[in-house]
């Protein structure tokens, strides 16, 4: 029996766990695996009871307590990290805690270990129940990041991962900074199982527009390199078109290039080795529900 944790960051959003617990609880009746979850908690402002009448089909259930908030993703690098130390494990699956990574897919992971159980499975999204603007925006992402980087980047946390990507991951200071980039980066042989986007158990995404943009400047920031190369040949032809038509409207794709590089640049500073080596040091307890 193949031993699984379920990693799951969360910021304040009690009831959403709540209501998440009760269904991967539920969805364990088909899975004959062994699955654990353990519950990154960064930092929340709101204190609630967890109001789940059992976890009779999980093995463990335990919350762990950061003392700083240091975001989701941070959240999600440190639990790996934490795993990975300190856990018996053969897979680890990420999810967000709001209902927006649909738990009945989680059976769908396992059921793909069988196939490949030597690769990382990741869940591309096939369908999303966003908005149209923000669905607008994702697609813009994917062309930008595919355009700038040679990378199709089509997953977000919600995967698979075995025990040898993990220990990549903690390897790799971009994992504190992206973890989908980081996953990019440092898995090239990825199998995938479709994923449809669900909706959030309450209240409305507190995603905005700004951390929209960091958050895909992120992504693009792993590969740096990669963007500075392909930014230059673009210009150079660019500048070859426009040459003899300079204006305005002409020069604003530029300016957008040399913004965009000052900006990937900027938030590649993010990724360090050094803080995510001592990501556990922000642990202050740790909490046992079964």
């Amino acid at each position: 029996m193949k031993k699984v944790k379920i990693l799951i960051p969360i910021y304040n959003d009690w009831d959403s766990l709540s209501k998440l617990l009760e269904e991967i609880n539920s969805e364990a009746n088909k899975i004959q695996e062994e699955l654990s979850i353990i519950i990154i908690n960064d930092c929340s402002s709101e204190t609630k009871l967890i109001e789940v009448k059992n976890f009779d089909k999980i093995n463990s259930v335990k919350i762990i307590n950061m003392k700083e908030n240091r975001g989701h993703g941070r959240c999600i690098a440190t639990g790996l990290k934490y795993i990975y130390e300190n856990e018996e494990f053969d897979y680890i699956i990420p999810m967000d805690g709001d209902g927006e990574d649909r738990p009945q897919e989680i059976k769908d992971f396992i059921q793909n270990i069988n196939y490949t159980p030597e690769k990382t499975i990741v869940g591309e999204r096939v369908k999303r129940s966003e908005s149209l603007f923000f669905r607008f925006c994702y697609s813009a992402h994917k062309v930008l990041t595919y355009f700038f980087t040679g990378q199709s980047i089509k997953f977000g946390n919600f995967t698979c991962l075995t025990k040898l990507t993990v220990e990549k991951m903690i390897n790799e200071k971009s994992t504190w900074s992206s973890f989908s980039g980081a996953l990019a980066k440092v898995e090239k042989e990825k199998s995938m199982i479709p994923s449809t986007r669900g909706s959030r158990y309450f209240e409305p995404s507190k995603m905005s527009l700004i951390n929209l943009v960091k958050h895909s400047l992120s992504i693009i920031a792993v590969f740096k390199a990669a963007v500075l190369i392909r930014s230059i040949f673009f210009l150079i032809i660019y500048f070859f078109l426009i040459f003899s038509n300079i204006s305005i409207i002409t020069i604003v794709p530029i300016l957008f290039i040399v913004l965009m590089n000052f900006l990937t640049f900027k938030l590649s500073k993010r990724e360090s080795l050094s803080d995510f080596n001592n990501a556990l040091l922000n642990i202050s307890d740790i909490k046992y529900l079964k």
